[in-house]
């Protein structure tokens, strides 16, 4: 009897050896190809923390957002039509609002540190001045 239970543990240390060893490997994948995919080097980190930051991936937010290219248009369009559909006041959740916020949030980082486009700020400034009918011209 004491035989077999030594044999039954073995052969489940084993198992359970295997197991943990195929875990680690598809693990260290994981890793090389999310180190792969951030870009490495200064752009890897700044990606990471953009990530840490937001709690969000790029690719999460493009899922979310359903955006396949960093296009300013595109992802505005897409956030618009998805924050006003999700509208609790229209019977939208809340929390699918909150997510579609946080994706665009996200694309927005990644667009500014890319250089797609400027600091929310200066288009600000830039269409009030559009739109105020450029200033001093009247003075004069």
């Amino acid at each position: 009897m004491a035989k077999y239970l030594a044999q039954i543990i073995v052969l489940g240390g084993q198992v359970i050896g295997r197991a943990f060893a195929r875990a680690l490997k598809q693990e260290y994948a994981a890793s090389q190809e999310a180190a792969r995919r951030g870009g490495g080097g200064r752009q890897g980190a700044n990606r990471a923390e953009a990530n840490a930051k937001s709690g969000i991936t790029l690719e999460e937010a493009q899922q979310i957002l359903n955006v396949s290219k960093l296009d300013p248009e595109e992802v505005q369009k897409k956030y618009e039509h998805l924050f006003a559909v999700n509208d609790k006041s229209k019977g939208g959740s809340f929390y699918l609002q909150s997510k579609v916020f946080r994706a665009k949030e996200r694309i927005d980082q990644e667009m500014k540190s890319q250089g797609i486009i400027k600091n929310k700020t200066a288009e600000t400034e830039t269409k009030s001045e559009d739109s105020s009918g450029g200033g001093d011209k009247t003075k004069g």
